[in-house]
């Protein structure tokens, strides 16, 4: 017996009609022009666990990287929260203590009362997590207010299985590998100022997200995933 590394992967199925419409609909939110008083956002989140040195690290040199010790203390879990407007080349990065769906609801409370105040409707790019919901903003909001906030959100799941279809997934897998992963956070501030940080310094330098795929192409290369229709 080979004693061979397994590889995890998110394996589509092979034949799914629910899949394919709810891809189907996020391909088609992403390839609508850019309407600045109807703009596209996408929102995903991310756990971290924070970690404070047990020893003060060793400053980089000419001749060797920076070093810490291999032992730290676990100084509890922090939230991170991505949104983005792909076409707009602008993205956001807050941090929160716990990710339930009060967290959820105010800060989409304050991105539609805040940039997005001008616009009678956002369309939303998520995943169908259980705090990704219209009650949320009830459970976090006068009804009044909620009710508001409810009426300009135009919600656009993405499928089970089908988390690279949300472009926030995408940008907090490049704010994992550029600023979080190969370090240590110990407190929830340091994390919020290094992330946000990376959020300006990006939004900077870096233009809209070019999104490639289509409808045309998802039916030409994903053709396992469709039913197959018995005449």
């Amino acid at each position: 017996m080979t004693n061979r590394k397994i590889e995890y992967w998110v394996i589509p199925p092979d034949s799914d009609a629910e899949f394919v419409a709810q891809m189907e609909n996020v391909l088609e939110t992403y390839a609508k022009p850019y309407d600045l008083n109807c703009p596209v956002i996408c929102m995903d989140e991310q756990p971290v666990q924070l970690q404070q040195e047990t020893r003060t690290p060793v400053p980089a040199t000419a001749k060797h990287g920076k070093r810490v010790d291999y032992e730290y203390e676990r100084a509890g879990t922090a939230c991170i929260f991505m949104v983005t407007e792909p076409l707009a080349g602008w993205r956001e990065v807050t941090v929160r203590e716990t990710r339930t769906k009060i967290d959820w609801a105010i800060e989409m409370a304050r991105l539609l009362e805040g940039r997005y105040a001008h616009c009678p409707l956002v369309r939303l790019v998520c995943d169908n997590l259980n705090t990704h919901t219209k009650g949320a903003f009830y459970e976090a909001f006068e009804p009044e207010r909620a009710r508001q906030l409810v009426r300009r959100i135009e919600f656009c799941y993405t499928p089970k299985h089908g988390s690279w279809l949300n472009i926030a997934e995408n940008e907090l897998s490049a704010l994992t590998r550029q600023c979080v992963r190969t370090r240590r956070f110990g407190d929830i501030e340091t994390l919020r100022n290094e992330t946000a940080a990376w959020s300006t310094d990006v939004n900077t330098t870096q233009r809209g997200v070019d999104w490639q795929m289509k409808i045309d192409d998802a039916r030409c290369k994903l053709t396992s995933i469709y039913p197959k229709i018995k005449l």
